[in-house]
Formats: structure tokens, C-alpha cells, sequence
């Protein structure tokens, strides 16, 4: 079964895509080298997603532990919250369950209720009503 293993570098004093281009080759090389199947980056609005797949935990592990990406990593733009690492590919993709559509909120969604007739007050009657012709 293939292990997924994926890299978010976030956006910090610069940016995630200048540590990208620096160190990108390394890490693929790194990566191809010690049994990568597929990789594939992703550039996202707060940086960059490195997304791997390795043929078994051994090799995804050995690949980890390597100094060339102990030292890619301890490079990212944000020391101290700019790195994620996590099994699985990247955002809720790993789902096994596709999620179902919510409704849209949307205005007049519900009926209003009607508003109250009007009172009026009548002090005449029928015969006190004068027509002009």
C-alpha cells in the first residue's frame, strides 16, 4: 500500500516559493533516490505543499531521516509555525467518504410572516357618507 507523506511550508519572513526554489532539488533527488513513486508541489496562498508517495513506511521513513531534508526543513521562512509534516496527502483529501454539499445560506430562505392588517377607526355610518358627483 502506498504511504503518502506531505510537506506544508508557510509564508514567514520571506517566501515559502524562494525556499522551494532552493531546495526543491535536493529534496526531490533525495526523495527519487530512496523510493519515491510520485511527488508533486502544489503553491497555495500561504506557501507551498510538497506532496510524496513512497512504495512502503520503511523507505518514507529512511527518507525522513536523511541530513540533506533534516536540513531543507530546518530552512523553512518560518521557524517556528511555518512547517507542517503529516502522513496522507495534503488538505482533507484522504477522505474515504466524500462530504455532502450543506445548503447555501441564502436571504428569504424562510417566510416572513405577514404583517398585521391595518385597524382603522370608521365614526361614520352609511347614511352620514356624502358622494359628490
Amino acid at each position: 500500500m502506498p504511504e503518502w507523506l506531505t510537506i506544508e511550508v508557510v509564508d514567514g519572513e520571506a517566501p515559502a516559493s524562494g525556499w522551494r526554489r532552493a531546495h526543491e532539488n535536493a529534496l526531490i533527488e533525495a526523495a527519487i533516490t530512496h523510493g519515491a513513486s510520485f511527488w508533486e508541489w502544489h503553491g497555495t496562498r500561504w506557501g507551498v505543499v510538497l506532496e510524496l508517495v513512497f512504495d512502503s513506511d520503511e523507505r518514507l521513513e529512511r527518507f525522513r531521516s536523511l541530513p540533506v531534508v533534516r536540513a531543507s526543513l530546518d530552512a523553512v521562512p518560518d521557524r517556528a509555525q511555518g512547517l507542517l509534516i503529516y502522513r496522507g496527502r495534503g488538505g482533507g483529501s484522504g477522505a474515504l467518504v466524500p462530504r455532502h454539499r450543506r445548503p447555501r445560506p441564502v436571504a428569504d430562505a424562510a417566510a416572513l410572516p405577514e404583517p398585521a392588517p391595518d385597524a382603522y377607526l370608521c365614526l361614520a355610518t352609511d347614511r352620514d357618507i356624502v358622494t359628490f358627483r
